[in-house]
């Protein structure tokens, strides 16, 4: 009998008052109860339109259905069959612009809460499932290189080990898991979950090299030499954008993706870790995406008296997630809207004492379709030690400058004309590698299609059954 309760069931969070000076994970999950209850809502649709909100195209009715069961393994090798990092995407994805956009519940109330229901089969997988049996590939199956272990490399290595190849990922960090571990903080997505992931591809046979730049340590060529017979370039847009207003340069002035880096990946949050990062009191992130909530979040934990967001937009036209900035409001974090920064002060040892900024009004549509910012002329001087700036990335020309042939537009981004096939043959791209700076779940469904197009190429050339 369907549960025809207009909202979600809601989801268990921790108190912002304490959250705020902690990396313990913000959202509980649900319990059994609740998910079983919150299952129950779905209509199990004729059409099944979720679905087709989903980039990697989990099969959402029946694993749903099989959660209202009661029959949570089930519902996770449903979900499992098409993702490969269910507990990630649980936690990550915009599924408000997704799957749970197109929900049907959606109409009159809320829609299915289908991120939570994922979230919770793969934590219940975990929680309860045997040790692996590690899978070995055959001994004559064809290699496979996939550069990169974000969520495109690693979406791209669990599809190509299922289908009986020998992958090999290329990590240019210490850890794997990409953009997972550097830039998504604890408090949204714990790294032992990233790691239990990896562990599963792992089981499946998918070698895990660290500490291997690609275009220095060896080359996409040499992979070839080496006897591989594709290569997927998952590498991500880790390359930082900046302001480019004088003042930038000061101490005290940070990318997000450096802020985030050291925080996340290198431990600075933690008592035990040595790691430097300014412990500042006034603390400014530019930016108005899911980056600059994470950057913003995670300095007020990292003990900052007032941390505020700067941008010259509306909070109508902010990227982030809702849910972002609904949990950074309720945390302090201070929204500065149609505030556009134009210079930064410093004093006389070169650190940061205050950013000066436009004040903004919106005029007519740009080429986003978003309102255009303009400045009313009135300007205005935040105090501030610190400065972190979100305003977007490109991919790292590492790879494009080393690899001869392989197309790239003027941002950077490697050239694929069907979504994942590049300039070179046997060199395929995905994620943000090909579009520039996007989800999680569009860059692992860019790593299952590549995969598919690489088992068709290497079926072509070596005439495989």
């Amino acid at each position: 009998m369907p549960n025809m309760q207009m909202n979600k069931v809601p989801m268990p969070e921790a108190c912002p008052a304490e959250r705020r000076r902690n990396f313990e994970e913000v959202a509980r999950g649900y319990t059994a109860e609740d998910a079983v209850l919150e299952a129950q809502r779905c209509l199990n649709c004729k059409n099944k339109p979720c679905v087709s909100g989903c980039p990697v195209q989990v099969r959402i009715p029946e694993f749903i259905a099989r959660v209202a069961e009661g029959k949570f393994e089930e519902a996770y090798t449903i979900i499992r069959g098409t993702n490969a990092l269910p507990a990630v995407c649980g936690r990550v994805c915009p599924q408000e612009n997704q799957c749970e956009g197109k929900c049907v519940r959606g109409i009159k109330g809320e829609s299915v809460a289908i991120g939570r229901l994922e979230r919770f089969c793969a934590d219940y997988h975990m929680a309860n499932m045997a040790e692996q049996k590690k899978m070995e590939p055959a001994d004559d199956a064809l290699r496979v290189a996939v550069i990169g272990s974000g969520p495109a490399g690693l979406s791209c290595a669990g599809e190509l080990a299922a289908r009986g190849y020998r992958v090999t990922v290329f990590e240019a960090f210490h850890i794997p898991g990409g953009v997972l571990v550097y830039g998504i903080p604890e408090f949204r997505l714990p790294k032992a979950i990233v790691q239990a992931e990896i562990d599963n591809l792992k089981a499946m046979g998918v070698e895990i090299c660290q500490d291997m730049v690609v275009g220095r340590t060896v080359t996409v060529d040499e992979l070839f030499d080496e006897g591989f017979a594709a290569v997927f370039i998952g590498t991500g847009a880790g390359l930082p954008g900046f302001l480019g207003i004088p003042g930038e340069n000061s101490c005290g002035v940070y990318s997000a993706n450096e802020y985030l880096t050291r925080v996340n990946l290198m431990k600075a949050y933690r008592e035990d870790y040595s790691t430097p990062v300014l412990k500042a009191k006034r603390v400014a992130v530019v930016g108005g995406g899911n980056v600059a909530m994470d950057a913003a979040r995670c300095a007020m934990r990292m003990g900052a008296d007032e941390v505020s967001i700067v941008y010259r937009r509306s909070e109508a036209e902010m990227p982030a997630r809702k849910e972002e900035i609904h949990h950074a409001k309720e945390e302090g974090i201070i929204f500065r809207i149609l505030t556009n920064p134009v210079s930064i002060a410093a004093d006389e040892r070169g650190f940061v004492t205050a950013m000066i900024c436009d004040v903004m009004e919106l005029g007519d549509p740009d080429a986003s379709g978003r309102r255009r910012p303009m400045p009313t002329g009135e300007q205005i001087t935040l105090p501030v030690d610190a400065v972190i700036v979100a305003v977007g990335t490109s991919p790292n020309p590492l790879i494009r400058m080393t690899t001869p042939g392989l197309d790239t537009d003027r941002r950077g981004c490697i050239l694929a004309p069907d979504g994942v096939s590049t300039s070179r043959e046997g060199v395929f791209a995905g994620g943000d590698a090909v579009t520039g700076a996007a989800t999680v779940i569009l860059a692992m469904g860019a790593g299952r299609d590549a995969a598919e197009k690489i088992d068709t190429y290497c079926k072509n050339k070596f005439g495989l059954n």
